[in-house]
């Protein structure tokens, strides 16, 4: 099959490009100078390759490219506001809630995810929400305690906003 061109939003900005119907959301996101989502299983099975597609959470390893056409698609590169972490961010540097950092973003993006829907988890729904994410350095009390840190840090920003 020949290449195609699709139309997307990319981290708030619209975007276009021409992709083969084989290329993966990762390897097009490369495209775009755009290495948080990294391909590490290729099965979808360790979350490392993790991007949200029109909010909703997707292996990019398996996510097809031409599949982006129309969709609004957010990378870990894009939860910074004006040069400020996100509280989730902060909290995983905060917390050492990692090693080598190769299955960090896929945690970020969950966690952030975890947060929208469930504000104020308990450790059974944060390890149950992240269960498709895999760290082999195994830094996975710390990443709970990240994001504890992050749902309170949250909660009072609210208050205090109010």
């Amino acid at each position: 099959m020949s290449a195609r061109t699709i139309t997307f939003t990319l981290n708030g900005e619209p975007v276009s490009t021409t992709t083969e119907p084989h290329r993966n959301l990762v390897e097009l996101l490369q495209q775009f100078g755009l290495f948080g989502a990294r391909e590490s299983c290729g099965q979808g099975l360790c979350g490392c390759c993790t991007v949200l597609v029109d909010d909703v959470a997707v292996s990019g390893c398996l996510y097809f490219a031409v599949w982006a056409d129309g969709k609004t698609i957010s990378t870990v590169e894009h939860l910074d506001a004006d040069g400020a972490l996100s509280k989730v961010q902060q909290a995983f540097i905060d917390c050492g809630a990692f090693q080598c950092g190769f299955c960090t973003p896929g945690f970020v993006l969950m966690a952030q995810q975890l947060l929208k829907a469930h504000p104020d988890p308990s450790d059974d729904d944060i390890r149950h929400y992240l269960s498709g994410n895999l760290c082999r350095c195994a830094a996975y009390p710390e990443i709970i305690e990240a994001v504890k840190r992050a749902a309170k840090a949250a909660y009072v920003s609210e208050k205090i906003n109010r």
